[in-house]
Parts: C-alpha cells; sequence; structure tokens
C-alpha cells in the first residue's frame, strides 16, 4: 500500500466517523452527544447569538455610535467658534463702540423737523451769498424710510461758471448732509449758465413718527 492510498483511507475513515458521529444524535440529550457535534452545536449557538446581536441590536447601536461621533464633531466645531469669539469678544465690543459712535455723529448731521427750515434757509443763503439768482426754490414731499425721512427741493439758479461751483462746494461743506442730484447745466446767452438739480436733505424721525411707520408698515404686511 502506497503513502497516497494510506492517505486516502485515512480520509475516508475521517469521514465515515464524522457522518457516524452525528447520526442518532437524540436532541433531548445533549450531553450524551459526542464530542464532535457538541462543539458543532456550541458554534452554531454562538454564530446565532452573534447574528442575532447584530441584526437586533448592535447594528442600531453602531448607528446611534456614527451619529454621537457626528455630533461630537460639530459640538467641536462650535465650541472652537465660541472660543475665538470670547477670546476676540473685546475687540467686538471696541467696534462696536466705535460704530455707535459713527453712527451717532451721522445722525447729528440728519436735522429734526424744527431745524429743516433753517436749513432750507442755509441752502437758499448760500446760493444768494455767491450771487447766483434763484427761479426756483420749491421743497416737494418727504418720503419716510426706516428712521428718517428725505425731503426733495428742486433747485434752478442762474449765475457765472465759478460761482455756481463754490454753490455746490458751500452746499457740501454744510454740516448738516444734503446732497445735489439730477444736475443739469445750460448755457444762458449773456454767458452765464442754468443750474438744475435736486437737492436732497435728510431728517431723522422723532420717536412717535417711528411707532406709526412701524404700524403702518405691520398694517401692510397683515394686508397682504
Amino acid at each position: 500500500m502506497g503513502f497516497k492510498e494510506s492517505i486516502e483511507n485515512l480520509r475516508s475513515l475521517d469521514a465515515q466517523t464524522l457522518l457516524r458521529d452525528f447520526r442518532g444524535l437524540d436532541p433531548n440529550d445533549p450531553g450524551q452527544w459526542p464530542l464532535l457535534p457538541r462543539v458543532a452545536a456550541l458554534v452554531g449557538v454562538f454564530l446565532l447569538i452573534v447574528v442575532g446581536g447584530w441584526w437586533f441590536d448592535w447594528s442600531d447601536q453602531l448607528t446611534q455610535l456614527d451619529t454621537k461621533q457626528q455630533e461630537e464633531l460639530t459640538l467641536k466645531d462650535d465650541w472652537v467658534a465660541k472660543k475665538r469669539q470670547a477670546v476676540n469678544l473685546p475687540e467686538y465690543k471696541r467696534q462696536l463702540s466705535e460704530i455707535d459712535r459713527q453712527f451717532g455723529a451721522l445722525l447729528k448731521q440728519l436735522p429734526n423737523r424744527s431745524e429743516i427750515e433753517s436749513l432750507l434757509a442755509d441752502i437758499n443763503q448760500a446760493g444768494l451769498g455767491r450771487g447766483l439768482q434763484f427761479e426756483l426754490f420749491k421743497p416737494g414731499s418727504e418720503a419716510m424710510k426706516d428712521f428718517y425721512a428725505e425731503l426733495p427741493i428742486a433747485v434752478r439758479v442762474t449765475g457765472g461758471y465759478h460761482d455756481l461751483g463754490e454753490f455746490v462746494g458751500d452746499v457740501a461743506q454744510m454740516p448738516r448732509i444734503v446732497t445735489l442730484n439730477d444736475i443739469a447745466i445750460e448755457a444762458q446767452k449773456d454767458g452765464g449758465l442754468k443750474f438744475d438739480a435736486t437737492a436732497v436733505t435728510y431728517r431723522y424721525l422723532d420717536d412717535d413718527e417711528v411707532a406709526k411707520l412701524r404700524k403702518e408698515k405691520a398694517k401692510e404686511k397683515a394686508g397682504k
């Protein structure tokens, strides 16, 4: 008998032994089973427990773990951002204070209702002081904004080139904000110029006007 035949016989014997061990097993008395079936049964039960645990519990726990890890990253990013803000808080406060100061300075350049008449007189006087002749000086209707109102003034004056230039410079240097829009200049037969423009000045609204404006806007929104 050669070596190969011996190996085949051993394999055949093992297969026969395995088949014999697994035949006629009493499911009611696993304690009397041969060693190999008992080991196989234990391995099978273990695999069932692992698969069942994965299917019914562990997969959900891993999903929750994934979610919690993502939440942890988000919280870390939020914490870093808030820490950066906390570190820069004094600088933010300084910038806010500077913005408030600048806004207050700009607000002071807006006349209130009682100062509008004197401002109109200042614009008129600026033209007359430069030797210009007013052909039209007509305030229009106010346009209400969030906290201020725009007052357009139709202006038409005639005079020399240099006088008109100095008048525009005077208006620009007024302590109150006045802008010149829609400017049109036309030459006159006498060598002078006709200057048409819309001067727009601004005034801030008092508390009652702001409250009234907000109520009107709220009604408009409700109507829509």
